[in-house]
């Protein structure tokens, strides 16, 4: 299975570099970053990254097989352009070929509250069976710190997406 994840906006960069590190090892996964973070990314990752810019990348075909993309965080100017269908960059570019070509797209909407804008493009958007899944925590985790948090998120966003893990607590009724 071949998995991306797609950072945009700067609140929450963490999160979705954390999400990128816990996809396992028998995936075939790769990275979405600006251009500032691809510098930083690219000292500190061996792995598949592709800077924001570069719209000719792999990721921007449909002939290349992506079966699951996540925006994670998810700014509300890269929804507003997803919902409307601008691919002005390898996220969105890469997001509208998921749209096309049927498959998972999770987005992390980073934003409290909501707008009414930004609620109407989630909608729109979810009517497209794009994955509507901002960072919120489930106590019944039973979360002991932050990365008790991240990791029931990330496992949250895994389960939507078919991703075997054990990140967090499964409810047990």
């Amino acid at each position: 299975m071949k998995v991306a994840v797609a950072i945009s906006g700067a609140s929450g960069v963490r999160l979705g570099i954390k999400t990128y590190e816990k996809i396992p090892e028998t995936y075939e996964k790769y990275l979405i970053v600006n251009e500032n973070a691809v510098k930083v990314a690219q000292k500190e990752e061996k792995e598949k990254i592709f800077n924001n810019s570069h719209i000719w990348e792999k990721p921007a075909s449909g002939s290349f097989g992506l079966d699951a993309l996540m925006i994670v965080p998810c700014s509300m100017n890269t929804l507003a352009k997803i919902s409307v269908g601008i691919s002005d960059d390898l996220t969105t570019r890469t997001a509208s070929v998921m749209i096309k070509e049927r498959k998972k797209l999770l987005l992390a909407p980073r934003e409290l509250p909501f707008s009414p804008i930004a609620l109407e493009n989630m909608h729109k958007l979810s009517m497209l069976n794009v994955i509507i899944a901002p960072p919120v925590l489930g106590y019944y985790s039973e979360p002991k710190n932050l990365e008790d948090m991240e990791n029931f998120i990330i496992g949250k966003w895994f389960d939507l997406l078919g991703i075997k893990n054990s990140l967090f607590k499964r409810w047990e009724g």
